[in-house]
């Protein structure tokens, strides 16, 4: 069987008056359009590299509503999705805290983040 590969590379340009940054994120595709690696790299500095997940969220003010773009490559284990979903809960709990200073939304999400790992294993037994 020949694997027919394609890449898709998204381009994402922030930009103030004082500094324009560029976010790049390729994605290689097995012939079923699946995920087989990705790797993200910013203009503005050294860090990026290879991931096996990624979650794009995206609010358009003209629908008000939001568009995502969740991927992860083939090769992502369940016990690391969890782990990565538990990780994306606790950042959109410190997100709601900083962004919108409501101590009491986020202590919530935050509280659900804490259930969630407890369900999916992550913690064992820590109440």
């Amino acid at each position: 069987m020949k694997l027919v590969s394609e890449r898709v590379i998204i381009n994402l340009t922030i930009s103030n008056m004082a500094k324009t940054t560029e976010i790049k994120i390729t994605v290689e595709l097995d012939e079923n359009n699946l995920p087989i690696s990705m790797n993200w790299s910013a203009s503005d500095t050294k860090q990026g590299g290879a991931v096996k997940g990624m979650l794009l969220s995206m609010w358009d003010d003209k629908e008000k509503n939001s568009m995502h773009l969740h991927l992860w490559t083939k090769d992502m284990m369940t016990d690391e999705m969890k782990q990565f979903m538990h990780q994306t809960l606790l950042g959109q709990s410190d997100t709601i805290k900083r962004a919108l200073s409501d101590e009491k939304l986020a202590a919530s999400l935050y509280d659900y983040a804490h259930k969630f790992a407890l369900e999916s294993g992550i913690l064992k037994g820590a109440e």
